[in-house]
């Protein structure tokens, strides 16, 4: 890793990463609805499209696909006008979209909103990051990191939670409302970011911005070492979000129990990552990753298993055992990439994260959708065995890369 970055210098406000936390909690939780509700919620009508799952599949991809497709020039923006400024119009944008949802169900009228929204999504993300890697000491890092990514996935979490709850509990042709509560909550997080913010040195961009300059430097090797994992781990998670209502309904789980277990299960992130954050702070950003990628190889092995064998419960508990070490890669690889990245360029190198996670999930869609329907359960084993051996690989590549860069020149 870089090393040791100035520690942040000693009466900066902690207000501006309270803001950010309060900002990617609300957003997440408006893209987690999204996810789980989009659905349903297009099959309520027959217009424009038609409301085949092809169809379904495609509206659906359209936020990550506005995501990948913009958010390292939102990240660029970010640096080059300021972190708050975009922060807060991605906001304001998302707000004004979640509403627009909830007034149509044209799937052509849909797919371009769901479009949007991942833009906006995008550039909240970039900003977001930058702020905590700017705002975080060195030996700080892992431990903000850890809090960013426990908001960022509990939002997800609960947001997907709440929208199957929603399901279970509210008619289809009410639920517009769920977009509603939804653009409402994301003005709340607006307006509660922005006054955390009021009076606080927001500081200002470094004088030098060339684009050209930022990104090769955004892309070189090491950062890409960084990032690469996380696209492989959210093809994983693309896979779970399209099988998880199917094997509940296997196991005989309601809507509405399933939401309460996600979202029992997603609080516990509000624990875990700042812990594993620390101890990436304590005992090395590499060690916490190599730890994580370990844990989601555990993992995919028994997905499979739960796969071939049915929800059982031996096979469950180790399922949900090895989610717990999987979960340390995240605090751990924000820090290292912050670690890795310069000032004048921050934002536009942790757009890579949001790049990597929307191909990422948008990839676990197709991929996983597309080899089941052909092959069945037989796919599934193929594409769970593909995404564990590329994390391997990803891993030793990192690993003797950072070996090389400590190891003295002969």
């Amino acid at each position: 890793m870089a090393a040791p970055a100035p520690s942040t210098p000693p009466g900066h406000s902690p207000r501006p990463l309270l803001s950010v936390l309060v900002a990617t909690f609300f957003v997440r939780f408006a893209f987690g609805i999204t996810l789980a509700v989009f659905a349903s919620y297009l099959t309520g009508a027959a217009s424009g499209l038609g409301t085949d799952v092809g169809t379904v599949g495609l509206v659906s991809a359209m936020a990550p696909v506005g995501e990948f497709s913009t958010v390292l020039l939102a990240g660029a923006a970010a640096d080059r006008y300021g972190r708050f400024p975009v922060l807060f119009a991605g906001i304001a944008a998302a707000a004004v979209l979640f509403a627009a949802v909830a007034t149509t169900r044209d799937p052509l009228a849909l797919g371009t909103v769901n479009l949007a929204f991942g833009v906006a999504s995008g550039a909240i993300l970039a900003a977001s990051l930058a702020v905590v890697a700017d705002r975080a000491a060195y030996d700080e890092r892992g431990y903000e990191m850890g809090r960013f990514d426990a908001m960022n996935l509990f939002g997800w979490i609960a947001g997907f939670a709440a929208g199957l709850a929603a399901l279970g509990w509210l008619p289809n042709g009410r639920l517009g409302v769920i977009f509603l509560i939804g653009a409402a909550t994301l003005a709340g997080g607006l307006a509660a970011s922005a006054l955390l913010v009021r009076g606080a040195d927001l500081g200002v961009r470094a004088p030098g911005f060339r684009l050209r300059t930022v990104l090769g430097f955004a892309f070189r090797g090491s950062v890409l070492l960084v990032t690469l994992p996380w696209l492989v781990i959210y093809l994983l998670i693309g896979t779970a979000l399209v099988f998880l209502g199917k094997a509940a309904s296997g196991a005989g789980l309601s809507l509405p129990l399933l939401a309460a277990v996600i979202g029992g299960g997603g609080s516990l992130l509000v624990v875990t990552q700042p812990l594993f954050g620390r101890l990436a702070d304590r005992a090395g950003r590499s060690r916490l990753m190599n730890v994580g990628a370990a844990g989601f190889v555990l993992v995919m092995l028994f997905g499979a298993l739960v796969a071939a064998y049915g929800p059982e419960i031996p096979l469950l508990a180790a399922l949900g055992i090895s989610v717990v070490p999987a979960l340390a890669y995240g605090p751990a690889a924000l820090a290292a990439l912050a670690d890795l990245s310069t000032s004048i360029g921050r934002a536009t190198t942790m757009a890579i994260y949001s790049l990597t996670v929307s191909l990422g999930t948008l990839g676990g869609l197709i991929a996983s959708t597309t080899l089941y329907a052909r092959y069945g359960n037989v796919g599934l084993y193929e594409f769970f065995a593909g995404i564990a051996g590329a994390l391997v690989a990803l891993t030793a590549l990192r690993v003797r890369d950072e070996r090389r860069a400590t190891t003295p020149a002969r």
